[in-house]
C-alpha cells in the first residue's frame, strides 16, 4: 500500500480517476472502525465509480473536503514500470543456450531461484511452475557492468536528464545489469552528506543493482576521515580525483598524492580523470581569442598530449604511493600507451576506454550542425584521429586496457545550448549506457579482435574483479546473482534516438548498424526485458557494497611491495656514525678571507682557490718578488739592430 510520502495533489485532479489513501489526523472527529486491518493506520477512500482493489471487509467511507486536506493521491506509474513489491519465490530456467564466461564456453541450462543461480548443466531437474526461456542457438552471458555513469548529476549549471530510473531502464534494455555511479559533492557538501544524497536519489528508482564510487574534490583531514567511514561502513572502495575542471573539481599534485596514499592505506582503488587542467584553461582562452566559439574549440583546447601527460603524471604519483590506479575514460592512443607502458613494468594500473571512444570519433566536432557537434562534447574529448577507436580495441584485446564504461551523462539540446556562444559553457557529457554492449560487440567481436569470452571479460568480469564484486557479479556460476543476458549474435538493429530508452534527445551513435544484441535481460532472476519490451520494477535494484583489499588488485601488490622492501634493504649501506663538527646555524656564518691563505707545503698556492679581486690585488702581494732582469731572454733582446 502506498504511503503519504507521495506528493499531495489539489482537488482539481478528476475524482473519477483517483484512488485515495486517507490518513486520519489526531483532530479527526469521525470514528472509523478497524475490521479487516486492526493494526493499520491507513484507510482507503475510493471513488464510488471505481471497483475496489481491496477485500470487501475493508470499510470505505464518504467524506467531504479537498485532496490536500484529506488524501494522498497515488499518481499513475510510467508505462512499463511497476512499483516495488514483496513477491514470493520465483524460478527461472534458461534452456538450450551456450553459457559464456570470460574463460569458458559450454552448452548448459541455467536454473535461477530467488535471484541466485542454483544449478548449471544439462537435463536439470527443476520444480514445477518454473518459467522457461528457450535460448537455443543463443549465448547466455553475465549481465554487463557499466563502471562509469553519472545519473542525475548537477553539472555546469544544469542536471543530466537520465535519472536512476530511466538510466537503469536504458541499461537493462542494452544488456547491462549493474551500474557504478559517482558521488560528487558540491562545494558546500561533505563526502558523507553527498553519499546520503546519492543513496536517496538512487534507492527509490533503480531497476538493477548499483554501486558507488566517490569523487574527492577537495582535501583536508575531514575528507580523510570521511574516506575511512565510506570504506568501512558504507561500502565504497574507489575514489576518483580530477586533474581537470580547474576551480571546480581539480586537485593539485600534492593533494592527489595524499588521496592516493590514503586509498592505499584503506585498501581502495584510486581513479583519475587525467587531463592537464591548468594548461587547458590557458588554451581555452587562446582559442576563444581567435574567435572560435563552436564545439570544435573544445577539441582544439584539449589536445591529446595533455591527456597523455596527465595520465603519466597520475601513474607516477600512484607508483610513489604504491596505490592501484584506474584511469577512467581513456580517449587517446597516447594516453593508452602510458597505461600500457606502466602495466608492462608491472605497475597495478587499469585503463577504461568507453563506448564513445570505441564507437565514434572527434570529427563530429566539425559538423556544420551546431546541435550535432555540441552533442558530442565531453571531456576528455573524442579524438579526431580516425584510427583511435580501432587502436583502443586492439589494446582491450591484448589486455593492456581492462574494462569498459560509458561516462553516461546526458543533456538535451536546450541544455547544451547554454554554450551556444561559448564552447567552454557547453555541458560535458554523452550517452552510451544502452549502446555499450552492442557497440563493443560490433567493433570487437564482429571484426575478429575479440572472441565472446573476451567480450564478457571487458564488459563485465574484469570490472567485477577490480571493484571486488566477483563472483557475485560478472560470472554465471552456482551461487552468483541471477543477472544474465541472452545474446543473439544474428539480431540486428539501427541505433536511433527515436527508439532508444535513454532520456536524451540525441544519440551519438545515430545510424550505427548493430549485429549482435541482447534479446532477454534478467535481473535477480526476473525477466525485465524481452522482445523489445521493458518489464522493470522501480526501486527493485539493490545497493552493492564494494569492500576493500580486492584480491584481484592487492594480491599482486602485496608481493611486489615485499620485493620492493627487500630490494631497498639490500641497498642499505652500513656506516660508522659521523663524529665531526656540525655547523651551528644559529650563529652568523664566517667566510675565510682567501688573501690570508698561506701557500701549500709544496710552495705553490691551492689552484682551487680564486685569486681574483676587483681591486686587482693578488693574495700573495705581501711577498716581495724578485727583480733580477733576464739579460738574454729566449728569442733575443728587445733592443738593438737586426
Amino acid at each position: 500500500m502506498m504511503s503519504s510520502s507521495l506528493s499531495d495533489i489539489e482537488d482539481q485532479v478528476p475524482s473519477a480517476n483517483a484512488c485515495f489513501h486517507y490518513i486520519p489526523s489526531k483532530n479527526d472527529a469521525d470514528q472509523l472502525t478497524h475490521q479487516s486491518y486492526p493494526g493499520s493506520s491507513f484507510y482507503v477512500i475510493k471513488n464510488t465509480q471505481q471497483s475496489s482493489p481491496f477485500p470487501s471487509t475493508t470499510n470505505s467511507i464518504p467524506r467531504t473536503g479537498n485532496a490536500r486536506t484529506l488524501f494522498t493521491v497515488i499518481p499513475p506509474m510510467p508505462q512499463g514500470t511497476k512499483t516495488k513489491t514483496n513477491s514470493s519465490s520465483q524460478r527461472l530456467l534458461i534452456k538450450g543456450g551456450r553459457v559464456v564466461n570470460d574463460d569458458t564456453s559450454t552448452l548448459a541450462d541455467v536454473f535461477i531461484e530467488d535471484g541466485i543461480i542454483k544449478q548449471i548443466g544439462l537435463n536439470l531437474v527443476v520444480p514445477n511452475a518454473t518459467k522457461t526461456i528457450d535460448a537455443t542457438g543463443k549465448l547466455v552471458m553475465p549481465g554487463g557492468i557499466d563502471t562509469h555513469t553519472h545519473f542525475e548529476l548537477p553539472f555546469m549549471g544544469t542536471r543530466s536528464v537520465d535519472d536512476f530510473l530511466t538510466g537503469t531502464q536504458a541499461a537493462i534494455a542494452g544488456g547491462t545489469t549493474t551500474i557504478l555511479d559517482f558521488v560528487i559533492p558540491s562545494k558546500e557538501q561533505s563526502l558523507l552528506e553527498a553519499y546520503t544524497q546519492w543513496r536517496e536519489r538512487a534507492d527509490a528508482k533503480v531497476c538493477c543493482d548499483y554501486g558507488l564510487h566517490a569523487a574527492i574534490t577537495t582535501w583536508n583531514e575531514q575528507v580523510a576521515k570521511d574516506m575511512e567511514i565510506l570504506t568501512k561502513e558504507k561500502g565504497i572502495n574507489s575514489f576518483k580525483v580530477f586533474m581537470a575542471y580547474k576551480g571546480v573539481f581539480m586537485l593539485q599534485d600534492d593533494e592527489i598524492f595524499q588521496v592516493f596514499a590514503k586509498c592505499r592505506e584503506l585498501g581502495g582503488i584510486a581513479m583519475v580523470h587525467a587531463e592537464n587542467g591548468s594548461v587547458i584553461t590557458e588554451l581555452e582562452k587562446e582559442v576563444a581569442q581567435l574567435g572560435i566559439t563552436g564545439p570544435e574549440g573544445h577539441l582544439l583546447s584539449r589536445p591529446e598530449q595533455l591527456e597523455a601527460e596527465a595520465t603519466n603524471r597520475a601513474i607516477t604519483i600512484a607508483e610513489q604511493t604504491r596505490c592501484p590506479l584506474y584511469v577512467v575514460h581513456v580517449m587517446s592512443k597516447t594516453s593508452a600507451e602510458k597505461v600500457t607502458a606502466a602495466r608492462l613494468k608491472g605497475q597495478i594500473v587499469f585503463g577504461e576506454p568507453i563506448a564513445a571512444s570505441l564507437g565514434t570519433d572527434g570529427s563530429q566536432y566539425f559538423n556544420r550542425c551546431w546541435r550535432h557537434a555540441a552533442a558530442h562534447v565531453m571531456s576528455p574529448p573524442l579524438r579526431d584521429d580516425g584510427t583511435t577507436a580501432g587502436y583502443l580495441m586492439d589494446l582491450l584485446a591484448n589486455g593492456s586496457l581492462s574494462a569498459t564504461g560509458t561516462d553516461h551523462c546526458t543533456f538535451n539540446a536546450n541544455q547544451k545550448a547554454l554554450g551556444k556562444d561559448d564552447f567552454r559553457k557547453i555541458p560535458n557529457g554523452v550517452n552510451g549506457v544502452e549502446d555499450r554492449l552492442a557497440v563493443i560487440w560490433m567493433k570487437g567481436v564482429e571484426t575478429g579482435k575479440l572472441d565472446p569470452n573476451q567480450f564478457v571479460a571487458v564488459t563485465s568480469t574484469n570490472a567485477a574483479r577490480i571493484f571486488n564484486i566477483y563472483p557475485r557479479k560478472g560470472r554465471i556460476a552456482v551461487g552468483s546473482d541471477g543477472d544474465c543476458i541472452v545474446w543473439d549474435a544474428e539480431a540486428t538493429k539501427t541505433i536511433s534516438a527515436a527508439t532508444h530508452h535513454q532520456a536524451c534527445d540525441f544519440n551519438i551513435f545515430e545510424g550505427f548498424q548493430c549485429r549482435g544484441l541482447p534479446i532477454v535481460t534478467i535481473v535477480a532472476g526476473k525477466v525485465v526485458y524481452e522482445n523489445g519490451q521493458l518489464n522493470t520494477v522501480q526501486g527493485s535494484g539493490k545497493y552493492l557494497e564494494t569492500t576493500c583489499f580486492a584480491d584481484y588488485v592487492y594480491q599482486k601488490l602485496y608481493k611486489r611491495e615485499e620485493l620492493r622492501d627487500q630490494h631497498f634493504k639490500e641497498r642499505k649501506i652500513e656506516r660508522e656514525p659521523y663524529t665531526g663538527e656540525v655547523i651551528d646555524i644559529t650563529k652568523p656564518l664566517v667566510i675565510n678571507n682567501q688573501k690570508d691563505q698561506p701557500a701549500q707545503s709544496s710552495g705553490g698556492r691551492n689552484l682551487l682557490d680564486s685569486s681574483f679581486s676587483l681591486s686587482g690585488d693578488q693574495w700573495d702581494d705581501r711577498n716581495q718578488r724578485k727583480s733580477t732582469r733576464v739579460q738574454q731572454p729566449p728569442g733575443g733582446q728587445s733592443k738593438g739592430l737586426w
